[in-house]
């Protein structure tokens, strides 16, 4: 199975920011409807400012990450399984990422393991980019 060429051409410019570690141009490939489920929160955060806000930070916040392997469950959903490390916590995980009819990221869901990876990620996000977040989901409630 493979995806559409519409969510193919955005999961290879995806591929190639992560790869440059420059993420500047993310907003061309998230829809302003997007969610992120993190492995830390209860609630998905919604919208393309807080999706990329998230993005950003974990780009910042994760060391040696590398995609290991691509799993293609629809022509518009893909697993991507990555290594990474934080601080001195090494840890595992996948992005599910679905995609949309124009090929920009609807859904974007974390999942890492083990436990010490997971509060180590939290913490370090929450430091990072913890205040941002807050910010941009106030100004979308009030807007």
């Amino acid at each position: 199975m493979s995806l559409t060429p519409a969510a193919a051409a955005s999961l290879k410019k995806w591929h190639e920011m992560i790869a440059k570690n420059d993420l500047s141009d993310l907003e061309s490939i998230v829809a302003e409807e997007a969610i992120f489920r993190s492995p830390v929160a209860n609630t998905p955060y919604p919208g393309k400012k807080v999706v990329c806000i998230v993005l950003r930070g974990a780009t910042n916040v994760f060391q040696d990450f590398v995609y290991h392997r691509e799993l293609y469950d629809s022509e518009n959903s893909v697993c991507l399984e990555f290594a990474a490390r934080v601080g001195d916590k090494e840890l595992k995980g996948i992005d599910l990422v679905k995609f949309g009819a124009d090929g920009r990221i609807v859904a974007f869901e974390v999942m890492v393991r083990p436990l010490t990876g997971v509060m180590a990620l939290g913490e370090a996000m929450k430091a990072s980019v913890g205040p941002a977040i807050k910010a941009a989901l106030e100004e979308r409630a009030t807007a």
